[in-house]
């Protein structure tokens, strides 16, 4: 996972699908601690667990 990689939604978020990593912050042990996205059409932003992101029921990595 990294900043601007790609992720889409399985079942839409408030109609939107594709959306990007745009903040990561690590702690000291390089965990990540605050994971941002962002929708690619509103620009809309909202903080998400990270590993949400591994749940292949709810996410993809890259835009399908």
């Amino acid at each position: 996972m990294s900043i601007n990689s790609k992720w889409t939604a399985v079942t839409p978020l408030n109609r939107e699908k594709h959306f990007l990593i745009t903040e990561l912050d690590f702690d000291e042990d390089e965990e990540v601690i605050h994971c941002l996205i962002e929708a690619i059409i509103s620009k809309r932003s909202e903080p998400i667990e990270w590993q949400e992101l591994k749940n292949d029921e709810k996410w993809l990595q890259g835009w399908k």
